[in-house]
């Protein structure tokens, strides 16, 4: 053997060091030594003298470091797991299933993008966008709404608003519905809603969005209503870890979207603070809309967009697409009826072009369209008297 190889002792207490620190997260200091064991059994220098070597393999150990072969340890900020330590299995299986509902694309919707609904978006951005900009002036008494319910007829942009929110602001958004935390395992579905709120902690700032929220808390109990026990436990749940997140430091945000407000609980009712009504495009709103989307070409006639804001009240925003829809479908029609003359399949690059839209295919559309959620308008009008927020200019 030769003199200048290390000893078998001193060798194994390296390898017991270095373990030790891997396992038990003592971090190592760039300038502690750990290389003896990667020198050749001769004694000779790899020629670096512990600096760290580019064709080194980096390895990561369990502290989150990146270890290099030759021994050296580059400390790295340690990134934020996707998942809190759950208690069991169980539960982290729970939360994995959960994972699929936050949405990490883009769903590139713009506030500009939306128009109208002013109300609604300011008071969206107040309760989300500016405690993260500006989080010494949300304290105390003023600390950020937990809660904001948008209501009103079908249509009308209550999940445009929280696509919105998921693309403007920078928080983890968890979009939930029924079939995401009902369960028909017995006391499954309470564990997910646990869970969804323990995910949306740990992810904070952070938003959940409850669609359809009906669904999953109308009344409870009451006169003639039979009410199974598990559909219980899932509502006082939701109702429990609503009420806790008064109680920690972390910015998380319920928004919750419903077109029967009247059939909410009324414990959720004071857990959702701000109650939004988003109603009927008003007549700038719907000008904004057609402009949008049947725009005037140059060289075309004119569209009448006076005569179709004039015509459209009542109309939710999802009718004003249907009803662009169908204009825009009158020049496709009669470029088809010619096609449907011709026996053979005429060539890509032979097909005729599709003609402007005509002011008599306006007339046409809004002779075949009517809207749908005009008859109800009454009913959320009575629901904001009652329990509605508004911003006072």
């Amino acid at each position: 053997m030769a003199t200048d190889e290390p000893s078998q002792t001193r060798w194994s207490f390296l390898e017991f060091k270095t373990f030790y620190d891997a396992k038990f997260g003592r971090k190592k200091l760039p300038e502690e030594d750990v290389s003896n064991k990667d020198q050749p059994e001769d004694g000779s220098s790899n020629g670096n003298n512990g600096d760290v070597n580019n064709n080194s393999s980096p390895v990561t150990n369990q502290d989150g470091n990146t270890a290099l072969a030759n021994g050296n340890v580059i400390r790295e900020k340690p990134k934020k797991s996707m998942f809190p330590p759950f208690e069991s299995a169980e539960t982290r299986t729970l939360a994995e299933s959960l994972s699929r509902d936050i949405i990490r694309g883009n769903p590139n919707i713009k506030w500009e993008s939306i128009k109208g609904l002013e109300n609604a978006k300011k008071l969206l951005k107040e309760a989300v966008v500016m405690p993260i900009k500006y989080p010494t002036y949300f304290n105390g008494l003023l600390t950020p709404w937990k809660g904001i319910l948008l209501f009103g007829p079908p249509g009308t942009g209550k999940t445009m608003l929280a696509k919105a929110v998921a693309t403007e602001c920078n928080t983890t958004f968890f979009n939930i519905s029924a079939s995401s935390v009902v369960s028909k395992w017995r006391g499954d579905s309470e564990k997910l809603i646990r869970v969804l709120f323990d995910l949306a902690r740990h992810h904070a700032p952070s938003t959940i969005f409850l669609d359809e929220i009906d669904a999953i808390i109308s009344q409870r109990g009451g006169e003639g209503r039979s009410e199974h026990e598990a559909s219980r436990r899932l509502k006082t749940e939701l109702l429990i870890q609503m009420d806790g997140l008064q109680k920690t430091n972390e910015l998380v945000f319920v928004l919750a979207a419903t077109n029967l407000p009247w059939e909410l609980d009324a414990a959720m009712l004071r857990r959702l603070e701000k109650r939004i009504l988003v109603p009927l495009p008003d007549p700038e709103a719907r000008r904004g809309m057609f402009e949008m989307l049947i725009p005037s070409q140059p060289g075309d006639e004119p569209l009448p967009h006076d005569v179709l804001v004039e015509k459209s009240e009542g109309y939710s925003g999802s009718d004003i697409r249907i009803l662009c829809k169908e204009a825009a479908m009158q020049p496709l029609r009669r470029t088809l009826a010619i096609l449907e003359d011709r026996e053979d399949v005429v060539p890509e690059d032979e097909l005729p072009k599709i003609g402007p839209i005509l002011p008599e295919d306006i007339d046409r559309a809004l002779s075949n369209t009517r809207p749908s959620a005009h008859l109800h308008a009454h009913l959320y009008d009575k629901f904001n008297d009652d329990y509605g927020s508004q911003i006072l200019k």
